[in-house]
Order: structure tokens, then C-alpha cells, then sequence
């Protein structure tokens, strides 16, 4: 059965190159299709990883959230609930520790306030931050919060470097520690001037425990939890969904998100594109086809006493149909294949225009996916539109087909 494989194979090369140009001009169609194919797909591809890298360097993957969900939804409806549960700085303690893998944490809430420093009565805005576990990137004056501090609820403040900049106008911000400063009736001591890159600009920090069961539940809290290594982020988020659900049962008030959906819904973004894109493409495939079957059946018309003749010394119908069908298959692989260079020479041309126009350090990516939707798409063609010529061939009656001529 192999052998007449390959032999079937071998009389449609021989085809081909007896009628190259005709046959060139009939798979045009797949040409133009499998290039275009290859070139949407690549830059789609070229796309996707762009995405990606974007998300990754925006967002960090290692980040898992937990906030309390003050919402129930059902019936399509919202439905906020009378009493919703939110962690407490005993809660935080709780969980950090029942972390095993490698995870740094903490929890904070963070309001936009008015605030004033000892001897001066001008306000400044700025975000007040009730905070536990804060690891500042660097100490520019002054201490951090100590355990001690929230456990004996130290009324103190840290700010960072860009709000004692705002307040501190002659620039000498390390003057700030030990002031007092204002807000919401409360009074703080400045202990710190930290740099903090994460922070929203302006941002003062104060202990958590210093907030109220009452301020807690106007504005409840969220816990940070940042994995060492993205690996981890999946079963850390496992451990803080089984501690909730034992610690306030299976029906609790609590999300718990991370920032891998973004990657998630980037990919079905893409995928969605990539599909509606590929069917579009693919009416330029069917009209390929069509010439390949247009080839076939005059390969047939042609070749009639040829088959007559071979069925006379013994081949088969299944012969004749694996022989049609080879040649099918040939001709469009070959077709796929010339469209696979006009997609890439396109492709190449294409980008540095694309990036010219958008200024975006953007590549088209050539993945095995993409060969492989083209390998599939030249045997699928070739078996489709090859059926018909090939049965047609089978069916001739010998005599007639001698005859022909």
C-alpha cells in the first residue's frame, strides 16, 4: 500500500512539471489564501506576544488580592448584603501564616484625605493609608513601623518621599521627623521618610491597627499577597481560599483575585480575532479549491485513455482514486507552500511599515501552530476538492476511455 502511495505521489510531481504554469495559475486562489493565512496568523501572533509582554511588565502576575465582596449577584440583579465580614489586623497574622510558599504580605486601607503638619496651616491632599507589613524600597529618614508599633498601636506616620517634598518646600524633608501631623481628627507622629515606588504619589502610612471595627466596615480592607515566583501564585491562592473557608465558612464575603485573568482574557481576545480572521481568509482557500478541482478534472479529461488504459492491465478503482487523489493533495501542498513564502516575504515587508506608523517595537512571530494549521489545510483542501475528479476517473468505463481518442 506504501509503495503505491509513493508511486501515486510521483506521477503528480511529473504532472505538475508538465503542466507547471497552468497549474500555478489554477492554485493562485490557494496562493493568495494561504498567504494571506499565514500573515494574519503570524502578526496575530506577533500581537499576542506583544500583549503579553505588556501585561507582564504593567501588572504584576505574582499578586493576589483578597477584598471583601459586599455584593450578592443574582438573576442578573446586584443585590448589596446587609452585613459583610472584612479582615481584621488578627486575620492578616492569621493567614500570612498559613502560607507555605515563599510569599510576602500586607493589608491596607487607603483614603484620600486633607492633612496638616505642626506649625503650618496649610492643607495638602493626599491618600492616608492604614497599613501592616509594609516593606518600603528604601528608608531615606527617620524608622519603619515595627511590630511593636501596631501591635501597641503607635500613633505614628511614615510619608514618602514625594508627599514631604510637597510639604516640605525648602527640600529639607528629614526636618519633617518628629513633626505632628493632622487629619480626620487624628494626630501622628512622623517617624519616616521612605521611597516607595509602588506608592500613588502622594501617600502617608500609619498603623493598621489604629483603624476602627467602624472604619473598617465603611471601607473595608484589601490583603496583598505577592508570590516570590509566579509558579506559586495557584496553590497560594488554594491555601487563602481554605482558610477563609474554614475560618468563616464555605459561603464567606471574600474575593479572591489574582492578575492572571488578564493573560486569560488577552488570549481569548486573540484566539476570538484569530478565528473570525482565519474564516474571512478562508473564503480565498475555498475559491483555491475550487481551481485545484478546476486542474483535476481537466487532468482528467485529458488523461482519459491514460485511465482506460490502466484499468484495462488491472488497476482498480481505488487505484485510480489514490492516483487523483495524490495529485490533489500535491497540488495543493504546493499551492500552500508558495503561499507560506508570499505570507512570510509579506510579513517582512509589512512590519517595518507597522512600526513606522506606530512607533511600537512590534514582531510577527512564526509559531509551529502556524505551520501546522497550513500543513492541515493543504491535505484537507487536497482530499476535499480532489474527491469528486478522482471518482469521476474511477468510474470511467475502460473500452470508452481507450476509446476516447
Amino acid at each position: 500500500m506504501f509503495r503505491r502511495i509513493v508511486q501515486s505521489f510521483l506521477l503528480a510531481f511529473q504532472n505538475i512539471r508538465s503542466n507547471f504554469f497552468h497549474t500555478v495559475l489554477s492554485v493562485l486562489g490557494i496562493v493568495i489564501g494561504v498567504g494571506a493565512l499565514v500573515s494574519i496568523l503570524s502578526l496575530i501572533d506577533g500581537m499576542e506576544e506583544y500583549a503579553k509582554e505588556q501585561i507582564a511588565t504593567t501588572t504584576s502576575l505574582n499578586i493576589i488580592q483578597v477584598v471583601s465582596d459586599p455584593f450578592i449577584r443574582r438573576d442578573g440583579m446586584v443585590i448589596r448584603k446587609d452585613s459583610v465580614t472584612f479582615l481584621t489586623h488578627d486575620d492578616f497574622q492569621k493567614i500570612e501564616a498559613s502560607l507555605t510558599h515563599p510569599a510576602s504580605c500586607y493589608i491596607f486601607q487607603r483614603l484620600a484625605k486633607e492633612i496638616e503638619v505642626q506649625d503650618d496651616s496649610i492643607k495638602t491632599a493626599t491618600y492616608v493609608t492604614g497599613v501592616a507589613g509594609l516593606k518600603p524600597d528604601s528608608l531615606l529618614a527617620g524608622r519603619i513601623f515595627t511590630p511593636d508599633d501596631l501591635t501597641n498601636q503607635t500613633e505614628s506616620a511614615i510619608l514618602t518621599e514625594t508627599l514631604a517634598k510637597a510639604i516640605e518646600k525648602n527640600g529639607a524633608i528629614h526636618d519633617l521627623v518628629g513633626k505632628e501631623i493632622r487629619f480626620s481628627g487624628r494626630k501622628l507622629t512622623i517617624i519616616g521618610i521612605i521611597q516607595l515606588n509602588h506608592a500613588q504619589g502622594q501617600e502617608l502610612f500609619f498603623p493598621f491597627t489604629l483603624l476602627t471595627a467602624s472604619e473598617l466596615k465603611n471601607d473595608f480592607p484589601h490583603m496583598i499577597v505577592e508570590a516570590k515566583s509566579v509558579e506559586d501564585v495557584s496553590s497560594l491562592k488554594n491555601e487563602i481560599d481554605s482558610y477563609l473557608s474554614q475560618e468563616f465558612g464555605e459561603a464567606h464575603d471574600f474575593k479572591v483575585n489574582t492578575n492572571a485573568f488578564r493573560l486569560e482574557q488577552a488570549e481569548q481576545g486573540f484566539f476570538l480575532f484569530r478565528v473570525i480572521m482565519g474564516m474571512i481568509v478562508g473564503i480565498s482557500v475555498v475559491v483555491g479549491g475550487i481551481g485545484v478541482m478546476n486542474v483535476l478534472l481537466i487532468s482528467v479529461t485529458e488523461r482519459t485513455a491514460e485511465i482506460g488504459i490502466r484499468k484495462a492491465v488491472g488497476a482498480n478503482r481505488r487505484d485510480i482514486i489514490l492516483l487523483f487523489l495524490s495529485e490533489s493533495i500535491t497540488v495543493s501542498a504546493f499551492g500552500s507552500f508558495l503561499g507560506l513564502i508570499f505570507g512570510v516575504l509579506f510579513t517582512v515587508a509589512a512590519i517595518p511599515v507597522v512600526k513606522a506608523l506606530t512607533k511600537v517595537p512590534f514582531q510577527a512571530a512564526y509559531t509551529l501552530n502556524t505551520l501546522l494549521v497550513i500543513s492541515v489545510l493543504a491535505i484537507v483542501v487536497g482530499i476535499i476538492f480532489g474527491t469528486y475528479p478522482a471518482v469521476r476517473a474511477s468510474r470511467l468505463n475502460p473500452v470508452d476511455a481507450i476509446r476516447h481518442e
